[in-house]
Protein backbone atom coordinates (compact mmCIF):
# COMPACT_ATOMS: atom_id res chain seq x y z
CA UNK A 1 0.00 0.00 0.00
CA UNK A 2 1.40 3.90 -0.98
CA UNK A 3 2.08 6.00 1.69
CA UNK A 4 -0.81 8.06 2.72
CA UNK A 5 -0.52 11.55 1.63
CA UNK A 6 -3.54 14.02 1.66
CA UNK A 7 -2.86 17.34 0.10
CA UNK A 8 -5.23 20.44 1.44
CA UNK A 9 -5.64 23.92 -0.42
CA UNK A 10 -5.12 26.79 2.37
CA UNK A 11 -7.57 29.54 2.09
CA UNK A 12 -11.21 28.79 2.77
CA UNK A 13 -10.51 25.08 2.95
CA UNK A 14 -8.13 24.92 6.17
CA UNK A 15 -8.58 28.63 7.14
CA UNK A 16 -10.64 31.53 6.50
CA UNK A 17 -8.18 34.11 5.50
CA UNK A 18 -11.49 36.81 4.15
CA UNK A 19 -10.51 39.25 7.42
CA UNK A 20 -7.07 39.50 6.78
CA UNK A 21 -7.16 39.50 2.91
CA UNK A 22 -9.58 42.21 3.04
CA UNK A 23 -7.40 44.62 5.62
CA UNK A 24 -4.87 43.60 3.45
CA UNK A 25 -6.54 44.93 0.61
CA UNK A 26 -7.31 48.09 2.13
CA UNK A 27 -4.32 48.39 3.19
CA UNK A 28 -3.13 48.25 -0.45
CA UNK A 29 -5.75 51.01 -1.12
CA UNK A 30 -4.43 53.52 1.72
CA UNK A 31 -0.59 52.77 0.25
CA UNK A 32 -1.41 53.15 -3.58
CA UNK A 33 -4.51 55.43 -3.60
CA UNK A 34 -6.06 52.57 -6.10
CA UNK A 35 -9.78 51.48 -5.36
CA UNK A 36 -10.66 47.86 -3.92
CA UNK A 37 -13.38 46.25 -3.15
CA UNK A 38 -11.51 44.28 -0.53
CA UNK A 39 -15.29 42.49 0.53
CA UNK A 40 -15.55 41.62 -3.67
CA UNK A 41 -12.12 40.33 -3.57
CA UNK A 42 -12.51 38.10 -0.87
CA UNK A 43 -15.93 36.52 -2.01
CA UNK A 44 -14.22 34.88 -5.09
CA UNK A 45 -10.98 33.70 -2.83
CA UNK A 46 -9.32 30.81 -5.46
CA UNK A 47 -7.37 32.25 -8.40
CA UNK A 48 -3.85 33.81 -8.24
CA UNK A 49 -3.17 37.07 -6.63
CA UNK A 50 -2.55 38.94 -9.97
CA UNK A 51 -6.00 37.65 -11.06
CA UNK A 52 -7.60 39.91 -8.62
CA UNK A 53 -4.86 42.89 -8.88
CA UNK A 54 -5.93 42.93 -12.36
CA UNK A 55 -9.61 43.79 -11.87
CA UNK A 56 -8.09 47.03 -10.19
CA UNK A 57 -5.20 47.90 -11.50
CA UNK A 58 -3.80 48.84 -14.71
CA UNK A 59 -1.78 46.34 -16.65
CA UNK A 60 1.49 48.37 -16.06
CA UNK A 61 0.88 48.46 -12.51
CA UNK A 62 -0.41 45.00 -11.68
CA UNK A 63 3.07 43.30 -10.59
CA UNK A 64 4.11 46.95 -8.41
CA UNK A 65 0.72 45.63 -6.93
CA UNK A 66 1.36 42.54 -5.99
CA UNK A 67 4.75 43.03 -4.50
CA UNK A 68 3.12 45.66 -2.14
CA UNK A 69 0.29 43.77 -1.07
CA UNK A 70 2.58 40.92 -0.37
CA UNK A 71 5.09 43.46 1.50
CA UNK A 72 1.78 44.74 3.84
CA UNK A 73 0.32 41.02 3.86
CA UNK A 74 2.20 39.31 6.93
CA UNK A 75 1.11 43.42 9.28
CA UNK A 76 -2.55 42.93 8.13
CA UNK A 77 -3.93 39.48 6.94
CA UNK A 78 -1.70 36.75 9.29
CA UNK A 79 -3.26 37.51 12.86
CA UNK A 80 -7.14 38.01 11.80
CA UNK A 81 -7.14 34.63 9.79
CA UNK A 82 -8.72 31.73 11.38
CA UNK A 83 -8.97 27.94 11.15
CA UNK A 84 -12.13 26.72 9.19
CA UNK A 85 -14.22 24.96 10.86
CA UNK A 86 -12.64 21.12 11.47
CA UNK A 87 -9.34 22.24 9.71
CA UNK A 88 -6.94 20.39 13.11
CA UNK A 89 -9.21 17.54 13.01
CA UNK A 90 -8.89 17.02 9.59
CA UNK A 91 -4.90 17.08 9.41
CA UNK A 92 -4.60 15.10 12.74
CA UNK A 93 -6.79 12.22 11.16
CA UNK A 94 -4.79 12.25 8.45
CA UNK A 95 -1.56 11.74 10.79
CA UNK A 96 -3.64 9.64 12.92
CA UNK A 97 -3.46 7.07 10.29
CA UNK A 98 -0.18 7.65 9.92
CA UNK A 99 -0.24 9.62 6.59
CA UNK A 100 1.61 13.39 5.88
CA UNK A 101 0.04 16.22 4.92
CA UNK A 102 0.74 18.54 2.68
CA UNK A 103 -0.49 22.32 1.51
CA UNK A 104 -1.00 23.04 -2.03
CA UNK A 105 -2.39 26.62 -2.61
CA UNK A 106 -2.49 29.83 -4.62
CA UNK A 107 -0.55 31.83 -2.17
CA UNK A 108 2.89 32.23 -2.02
CA UNK A 109 4.31 30.18 0.55
CA UNK A 110 6.20 31.66 2.76
CA UNK A 111 2.67 33.63 3.84
CA UNK A 112 0.91 30.82 3.82
CA UNK A 113 3.61 29.61 5.95
CA UNK A 114 2.78 32.29 8.59
CA UNK A 115 -0.73 31.48 8.44
CA UNK A 116 0.04 28.25 9.42
CA UNK A 117 2.77 28.34 12.02
CA UNK A 118 0.52 31.15 13.54
CA UNK A 119 -2.69 28.75 13.73
CA UNK A 120 -0.29 25.74 15.11
CA UNK A 121 -1.96 23.27 12.03
CA UNK A 122 1.14 20.89 11.45
CA UNK A 123 1.63 19.66 7.70
CA UNK A 124 4.32 18.15 6.26
CA UNK A 125 5.11 19.81 2.87
CA UNK A 126 3.94 22.81 1.40
CA UNK A 127 3.95 24.20 -2.02
CA UNK A 128 2.76 27.39 -2.79
CA UNK A 129 2.11 30.06 -6.24
CA UNK A 130 0.24 27.29 -7.90
CA UNK A 131 -3.27 27.31 -9.18
CA UNK A 132 -5.77 24.50 -10.73
CA UNK A 133 -3.56 21.79 -13.13
CA UNK A 134 -0.16 23.26 -12.11
CA UNK A 135 -1.23 21.47 -8.27
CA UNK A 136 -1.06 18.60 -10.03
CA UNK A 137 2.31 18.66 -10.64
CA UNK A 138 3.13 19.04 -6.71
CA UNK A 139 0.86 16.32 -6.08
CA UNK A 140 2.08 14.22 -8.27
CA UNK A 141 5.56 15.11 -6.79
CA UNK A 142 4.72 14.29 -3.14
CA UNK A 143 2.81 11.07 -3.94
CA UNK A 144 -0.45 12.84 -2.99
CA UNK A 145 -3.42 10.15 -2.46
CA UNK A 146 -6.28 13.02 -2.74
CA UNK A 147 -6.73 16.66 -2.36
CA UNK A 148 -8.91 19.00 -0.85
CA UNK A 149 -10.00 22.12 -1.87
CA UNK A 150 -12.82 24.31 -2.00
CA UNK A 151 -12.25 25.81 -5.66
CA UNK A 152 -13.56 23.69 -8.78
CA UNK A 153 -9.64 24.53 -9.84
CA UNK A 154 -8.66 22.52 -7.26
CA UNK A 155 -11.02 19.26 -8.73
CA UNK A 156 -8.96 20.25 -11.74
CA UNK A 157 -6.08 20.01 -9.88
CA UNK A 158 -7.12 16.53 -8.59
CA UNK A 159 -7.85 15.12 -11.89
CA UNK A 160 -5.12 16.21 -13.31
CA UNK A 161 -3.33 14.31 -10.70
CA UNK A 162 -4.93 11.66 -11.18
CA UNK A 163 -6.24 11.33 -7.67
CA UNK A 164 -9.87 11.83 -6.33
CA UNK A 165 -10.71 15.11 -5.20
CA UNK A 166 -12.52 15.89 -2.04
CA UNK A 167 -14.57 19.20 -1.92
CA UNK A 168 -15.54 21.32 0.72
CA UNK A 169 -18.61 23.43 0.00
CA UNK A 170 -17.21 26.50 2.08
CA UNK A 171 -15.21 28.72 -0.46
CA UNK A 172 -16.97 30.79 -3.48
CA UNK A 173 -18.53 27.44 -5.43
CA UNK A 174 -21.41 25.85 -5.03
CA UNK A 175 -22.05 22.16 -4.34
CA UNK A 176 -23.07 21.59 -7.30
CA UNK A 177 -20.70 23.19 -9.51
CA UNK A 178 -17.68 21.11 -7.32
CA UNK A 179 -19.77 18.14 -8.26
CA UNK A 180 -19.58 18.83 -11.62
CA UNK A 181 -15.69 19.97 -11.67
CA UNK A 182 -15.62 16.48 -10.53
CA UNK A 183 -15.20 16.27 -6.89
CA UNK A 184 -15.33 12.66 -5.66
CA UNK A 185 -16.84 13.69 -2.73
CA UNK A 186 -18.57 17.32 -1.68
CA UNK A 187 -18.90 18.38 2.10
CA UNK A 188 -20.37 20.70 4.01
CA UNK A 189 -17.31 21.53 5.83
CA UNK A 190 -13.65 19.65 7.34
CA UNK A 191 -15.75 18.51 10.41
CA UNK A 192 -17.22 15.50 8.01
CA UNK A 193 -13.80 15.29 6.85
CA UNK A 194 -12.59 12.14 9.33
CA UNK A 195 -15.68 10.19 8.80
CA UNK A 196 -15.15 10.22 5.61
CA UNK A 197 -11.61 9.44 5.25
CA UNK A 198 -11.34 5.71 5.12
CA UNK A 199 -13.86 5.59 2.45
CA UNK A 200 -12.26 8.45 0.77
CA UNK A 201 -8.44 6.04 0.83
CA UNK A 202 -10.08 3.05 -0.25
CA UNK A 203 -11.47 4.92 -3.32
CA UNK A 204 -8.00 6.23 -4.30
CA UNK A 205 -6.01 2.98 -3.68
CA UNK A 206 -8.24 1.21 -6.61
CA UNK A 207 -7.23 3.98 -8.71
Amino acid sequence: MPPLMVGFDLDMTLVDSRPGIAAAFRALTARTGVHVDAEAAVARLGPPLRTEIARWFPPEQVEEAVLTYRELYPAYAITPTVPMPGAAAAIAAVHDRGGRVMVVTAKLGRLAKLHLDHLGLAVDELAGDLFADQKATALREHGATLYVGDHTADMVAARAAGIPGVAVATGPCPAGDLRHAGAYAVLDDLTGFPGALDRIIGLALEQ
